[in-house]
């Protein structure tokens, strides 16, 4: 695979113009239409670098970065495909009133804000909402500037999708650079800004460093790291190499950098595909040559990057060119999960395969590690204590500090897909963190998500499969 020419200009593609793409018309119909008629509900984006340079046209639809990008049928029960397909291309083309509420009703039964992000996770001064953050954890504040509400390329299975689907009232944006500034002054307790989105880096260098100068302002001398969480290393690594205010921003970089903070660079990558090209490592050279340092972050997705010896690939060519395994993610519950979700029995199984694939400098990396409610889960193993089969967790956050690296079992159960899905091991009726005071009154706000039944091709085999016969708990 050669790198895209250093003068690509940006070229995006949606579903109104994909067809206009050279790839088109050597897509089979049916996945046409699925693009056609699914992207009414999940967000379509894509652009000719993530066409022309990752995606194998000889294998799709089975390619992980067309299925990473392009929408599938099966990312819908098949009813409700049923019936948006009759709305979009069928009898019922043209009633815009039902089409609209058929997709907002798929739209809001996907758990759109998972993880309590819109009832716990948003700061309030003076008894209102501050718009455009979140902040979960003590140390760190999430702030989502308006101009980055978008990518250069959506992912199919992103948690933030209602960033890019018009759900205003479900969208985290903030309109003003200085409303962060403003925010962080009185908490001293922040050490560190992660500015994400949508991705950030869509956005120019001018509009970027309206937002991250002025946190090295010296009364803000508390806040250590800023952070930028970006698929742009991935689907358009132009943004560090040729972009027209490629070096403007790099010279941002050494700016923050030069101030005493840590610039850090949070890569979301899916597959090693992704930096196997050589303008990829350009952009991962150029930006640790400025001092910054880029983490790699991703989920783990079935279809996508289910084998081991990827991830391992992913990881040791990223600490050859400077970058830092961070974490390997679950897969959230929210959007098209029935489709991309997996055990975490099988998470863990992979995680450990790929860990055991890298040498000391890699391990860096963590996980499988879930986003959940009461704070970033880690499952550290699957072992027998007492004659019981059980998972070891453990917090690598939480909403309570004191939970932090205090380690906690759960039942195995070879379905479990998420943390709501597991019960405590050794006959106790909950975990420690929900004997703890306002537990309850929280959960109570905490809309439960849907129960995801699980289909035979993400059933474990073999011993995980027969190791519990525990249902796949609500």
């Amino acid at each position: 695979m050669q790198a895209a020419a250093a003068a690509d200009k940006f070229k995006p593609y949606i579903r109104q113009t994909i067809a206009q793409s050279r790839q088109w018309d050597s897509i089979p119909p049916d996945l046409q239409e699925a693009v056609q008629v699914v992207s009414h509900v999940l967000p379509f984006r894509t652009n000719a670098y993530v066409m022309d340079q990752l995606i194998d046209w000889n294998r799709v639809p089975d390619d992980p970065i067309f299925r990473l990008t392009f929408p599938h049928r099966d990312m819908l029960p098949a009813h409700e495909y049923a019936q948006l397909r009759e709305l979009v291309l069928g009898a019922g083309q043209g009633d815009q009133a039902r089409l609209a509420h058929l997709v907002r009703q798929i739209r809001l039964r996907m758990n759109p804000h998972p993880a309590g992000q819109m009832t716990h996770n948003v700061p309030r001064v003076n008894d209102a909402p501050v718009r455009g953050l979140q902040h979960k954890y003590k140390e760190t504040v999430l702030f989502f500037p308006s101009a980055g509400q978008t990518c250069h390329a959506y992912c199919t299975f992103c948690f933030r999708w209602p960033q890019f689907v018009g759900m205003d009232d479900m969208k985290f944006d903030a309109k003003e650079s200085h409303e962060l500034a403003g925010y962080l002054r009185d908490k001293k307790d922040v050490t560190d800004v992660l500015i994400t989105g949508g991705d950030p880096l869509i956005m120019n260098t001018r509009q970027l460093a309206a937002y991250i100068e002025p946190l090295l302002a010296p009364e803000l001398g508390h806040i250590q790291n800023i952070r930028i969480g970006t698929k742009s290393v991935a689907y358009w690594p132009q943004r560090f190499v040729s972009d027209r205010d490629a070096d403007d921003l790099l010279r941002l970089f050494e700016k923050v950098v030069a101030a005493g903070k840590n610039m850090a660079i949070m890569g979301h990558y899916n597959h090693a595909v992704e930096l196997r090209g050589a303008l990829a490592q350009q952009a991962v050279k150029r930006i640790v040559a400025t001092g910054a340092t880029l983490r790699m972050q991703g989920p783990l997705i079935r279809h996508i990057n289910e084998d081991p010896a990827s991830w391992a690939e992913l990881w040791r060519t990223g600490v050859r060119l400077g970058a830092i395994p961070y974490y390997m993610f679950v897969e959230r519950d929210t959007g098209p999960r029935e489709y991309f979700g997996l055990p975490l029995a099988r998470a863990h199984e992979i995680f450990q395969a790929a860990y055991q694939m890298v040498s000391g400098l890699a391990r860096t990396v963590r996980g499988p590690s879930m986003s959940a409610f009461p704070g970033k889960v880690v499952i550290d193993g699957i072992a027998t204590v007492g004659g019981e089969k059980v998972f070891a967790l453990q917090f690598l956050q939480a909403r309570n500090p004191d939970w932090v690296r205090k380690p906690f079992y759960a039942k195995f159960d070879p379905l479990a897909t998420w943390m709501d899905d597991l019960r405590p091991a050794f006959g106790k009726d909950k975990f420690f963190f929900e004997s703890e005071a306002g537990w309850q009154e929280a959960l109570a706000d905490h809309a439960p998500r849907k129960v995801i039944p699980l289909t035979p091709a993400v059933q474990l085999h073999g011993e995980a499969a027969a190791g519990g016969g525990h249902s796949n708990a609500a």
